[in-house]
């Protein structure tokens, strides 16, 4: 948790921003695995902990602008409970230590909601993502909840992106942090993988490393000898000697904030030619497409030149033919890179999509495409200072789609299928670092991860 004047900070800028009314910011709930008693590890909503800081279930909190008042409502834990949790802080103390002085049982918080609406006073809530806090919102409201995100509020989540969107020194200074775990990730997985291994055995030491630094995953771990699948949580292929493995991980630690990595390894220590032909296309795509980034450029863009990149390279090793600008205007590179090049993060992975990925990443000014492969690019706005996002393209083979497009004849012109089918086999290759644009251009955060392919092969071989 940081400073209440943080927090108290943050609320005074949003209650200058949102006229009137009263914003409703519902905390997580402890959510049962497989029995009341047997729960998932606790996740406190992210915008609850942007504005509030508190890490525990069960407690919601409104900001009254018209009457200039901040409330937490929750429930203190009893002798029972204590048995079972050891001493903890009331609500009260617990809302004095990021700045709200009025507290109140959750059982009032109908009474008061209730109160606000027959007095014609608006309820501004943000889009809510579990089923249970969307029941909640339905007994309060009396909204079904199926329809319930139908009437959250423009006004509220256009401010919260604006604010959350620029990151403070500390949030960028807690990015660097799990970049930094994310380093011991990184050069673990390089120097334990082995041919005979299992994919679980990597992905099990290097969430090891997470719990060790007092923190968890920041999503389920990416890691394969299929890399061709983009987001593949299957562990249990056996690594032998010649595959490739990619590893899209995250580390969570210091006030929940995130980290994103992706690096390609070899399982024996040493890529092969045809790897390494892929690998140098992709890991040019990256470092130019980071080059590339500063403030009001639109990371559409930036997507657009990493595409004409990729496309050039599979040109010159005979996979892609034709016009370059004429491949990427139809979309032909997309069959090799399907997804967009990163995505906005902070608090989450991806940040704020809760609350609409076109409007987080897309905003008033960039249109969506409705092309394969464009389509999935969850950022295309111009970019900020303070943006923290996420560079990484990738080189992928999928057979099924490979099928597809050769037997639909999709963009034949631009695609040498008889030299792309024996690369069926292949896998894929992705490269992922963690980007904030600064006033004038940009620094990668956290310490330097190995990528080059001498740099991998090297620690791979330590």
């Amino acid at each position: 948790m940081y400073d209440k004047k943080i927090y108290i900070k943050r609320r005074e800028q949003l209650k200058k921003k949102v006229k009137s009314g009263i914003l409703l910011f519902m905390g997580n709930v402890d959510s049962p695995m497989n029995y009341t008693d047997n729960i998932f590890p606790f996740r406190q909503d992210s915008t609850f902990l942007y504005y509030f800081g508190l890490e525990h279930p069960g407690f919601t909190a409104i900001i009254d602008i018209d009457e200039n008042k901040e409330m937490i409502f929750g429930e203190d834990f009893s002798v029972d409970d204590i048995v079972w949790t050891g001493p903890q802080k009331t609500t009260s103390q617990l809302a004095k230590s990021i700045g709200v002085n009025n507290t109140a049982p959750t059982s009032k918080l109908d009474e008061i909601i209730k109160s606000v609406i027959s007095s014609g006073r608006k309820v501004h809530f943000l889009p809510q993502y579990r089923a249970e806090n969307k029941i909640k919102f339905s007994e309060l409201l009396g909204i079904n909840p199926s329809v319930i995100n139908n009437y959250s509020s423009k006004e509220l989540i256009s401010v919260v992106i604006s604010q959350r969107s620029i990151k403070s020194r500390e949030e960028i200074e807690d990015i660097e942090k799990a970049v930094n775990v994310s380093y011991d990730m990184y050069t673990l997985a390089m120097r334990s993988a082995k041919p005979g291994m299992y994919e679980r055995e990597i992905a099990g030491l290097v969430e090891g490393i997470v719990l060790s630094a007092g923190g968890r995953l920041s999503f389920p771990t990416i890691l394969s000898v299929h890399g061709e699948t983009l987001h593949n949580h299957y562990h249990k292929n056996k690594m032998k000697s010649g595959d490739i493995f990619v590893m899209d991980s995250g580390a969570e630690v210091s006030n929940y904030y995130a980290s994103d990595i992706t690096r390609t390894i070899p399982v024996n220590g040493k890529f092969s030619s045809m790897q390494k032909d892929i690998y140098q296309i992709v890991l040019k795509a990256q470092v130019s497409s980071i080059k590339a980034i500063k403030p009001g450029v639109s990371y559409k863009k930036i997507h657009l030149k990493a595409a004409k990149i990729i496309t050039q390279g599979l040109k010159d090793v005979g996979l892609m033919k034709g016009n370059v600008n004429d491949a990427v205007a139809n979309g032909a590179h997309a069959m090799f890179f399907p997804h967009g090049l990163g995505h906005m993060m902070g608090l989450d992975v991806h940040d704020m999509e809760n609350l609409g990925e076109n409007l987080v990443g897309y905003g008033n000014n960039a249109e969506r495409s409705n092309q394969f492969g464009l389509a999935y690019l969850r950022l295309a706005r111009k970019l900020k200072p303070g943006f923290v996002i996420t560079v990484e393209p990738g080189i992928y083979f999928i057979p099924e789609l490979i099928d597809k497009w050769q037997n639909e004849k999709i963009n034949s012109r631009f695609i040498n299928f008889n030299k792309v089918n024996k690369y069926k086999k292949f896998g894929g290759i992705r490269i992922e670092d963690d980007i904030l644009v600064t006033k004038n251009s940009h620094k990668i955060l956290g310490r330097p991860i190995p990528k080059t392919i001498k740099e991998v092969e090297e620690h791979c071989n330590v």
